[in-house]
């Protein structure tokens, strides 16, 4: 009699996404998109063309305020003491990590445990984390400016992405390593693509083989953006992708077990229940 393989345990997931927090995700990301690829979106005779010095600032606000209604959104629909304590926990050391080697070729550490957490804790608890991550890393570095709204936004989306990965249930060892890291080294290009298209139109029109023109043509203008991207910050993201990569591979199996066994042991999705007090007998 031969016995059969057990069945893949469910992987517990911190915030189950509902129908509303659903919706506040893709009206942040809409409003994301517009904010980050309004130049390449609108015609040369478009009239938001005609305050592409304001257009940042706008979008940078509007962003602010849509995240943390997302934020409030997923919180409201699950996001109990337990996950809240687990996401002042994985965002203190997402922030704490992110100095350490900011200034040398962009080698960032927080971007492998942003991965690692939105894997083990789903895509509603990642965008999350990331965006509070980056929101405390900002202040801590003293980071704060019109970019932190999308930076917050790049890296909630960064985060989440890693918790819609496929076979969260079954794939494990080195094969999802793998995963993990092609994941993070595309996504950290990604990011810093989306920072850049961030901050392009700040440059007005100082350096003009690369900078924002808002009276060309959009071929124009995404021709200068790479321009701009391949100069200022290739070298850059490459480092942040290869730093993910690397410390995937080193660290993420003993990170994601110790994170899945704290995810087990916190018992998200269990029920809630009150005893009354007890009965206490009485002598006869």
């Amino acid at each position: 009699m031969t016995g059969s393989a057990p069945a893949p345990q469910r992987q517990a997931r911190a915030v189950r996404l509902g129908p509303r927090s659903v919706a506040a995700l893709v009206l942040v990301g809409a409003v994301g998109v517009a904010g980050v690829g309004w130049p390449f979106l609108t015609p040369p005779q478009a009239s938001v063309n005609a305050h592409a010095q304001d257009a940042p600032w706008l979008f940078a606000g509007l962003l602010l305020l849509l995240v943390a209604v997302v934020a409030a959104t997923i919180s409201e629909s699950g996001l109990g003491p337990k996950a809240v304590a687990m996401l002042g926990v994985l965002a203190a050391a997402g922030a704490a990590l992110r100095p350490v080697g900011a200034g040398t070729a962009g080698i960032e550490p927080m971007f492998f445990l942003m991965v690692l957490s939105g894997r083990v804790l789903g895509p509603g608890f990642g965008f999350v984390l990331g965006s509070v991550t980056m929101f405390a890393s900002a202040l801590l570095t003293g980071g704060v400016g019109p970019w932190m709204p999308f930076q917050m936004l790049s890296m909630g989306w960064f985060t989440m992405g890693a918790g819609l990965l496929p076979f969260p249930d079954r794939l494990r060892g080195r094969a999802e390593l793998f995963l993990l890291a092609g994941y993070g080294f595309l996504a950290a290009f990604a990011y810093g693509a989306i920072m850049n298209m961030a901050g392009w139109p700040f440059m007005g029109t100082l350096s003009s083989n690369i900078a924002f023109h808002p009276d060309a043509p959009v071929s124009a203008n995404l021709a200068h953006f790479l321009a701009y991207h391949l100069a200022t910050s290739l070298g850059w993201d490459l480092g942040r992708a290869a730093a993910t990569v690397v410390l995937t591979l080193a660290l993420g199996a003993p990170v994601l077990k110790a994170l899945r066994r704290a995810t087990r042991r916190a018992a998200f999705e269990a029920p809630v229940t009150f005893e009354g007090p007890a009965e206490v007998s009485r002598p006869t």
